[in-house]
């Protein structure tokens, strides 16, 4: 049975990421405290920030994602599991091939426009070449 408000499915996920990475529920340390911003008077009133402190590595999160307590616990997981993953994966971590990626595509793009601007400078140079007069026809 799952202790947060989402599926089985998404929490059996995130218990085996954790234990994967070696994350136990033992080795954290959690705590709550008010989250202000948007939410109105339930979250004036109620403790829904979560702060999730990994004993072992020190890694802190915090997360008032949401107006609820349980969703922003699990929310607090899966950044706690990213950021450790991050730790000792560095440059395997899922977030890293991400980003590369994009910068791969962006570089892909702007090489294509650059084609694409020095194809309508020649197009445009031809066109006024055309249009000069031709040299030695002058009689």
């Amino acid at each position: 049975m799952s202790i947060f408000p989402v599926s089985e499915a998404k929490y059996n996920a995130l218990r085996e990421r954790m234990a994967s990475l070696g994350i136990r529920e033992s080795d954290i340390e959690e705590s709550f405290s008010r989250s202000g911003g948007p939410g109105g008077q339930n979250v004036n009133k109620t403790s829904t920030r979560v702060q999730l402190k990994h004993l072992p590595t020190g890694v802190e999160v915090s997360c008032s994602r949401t107006r609820t307590q349980g969703m922003n616990r699990y929310h607090a997981r899966v950044l706690l599991a990213d950021k450790i993953e991050t730790m000792q994966k560095g440059r395997e971590s899922e977030e890293r091939k991400r980003i590369e990626k994009i910068r791969r595509q962006k570089r892909k793009r702007s090489k294509r426009a650059k084609e694409k601007v020095l194809a309508e400078k020649h197009r445009v140079s031809e066109k006024k070449r055309l249009r000069r007069p031709v040299s030695g026809a002058e009689d």
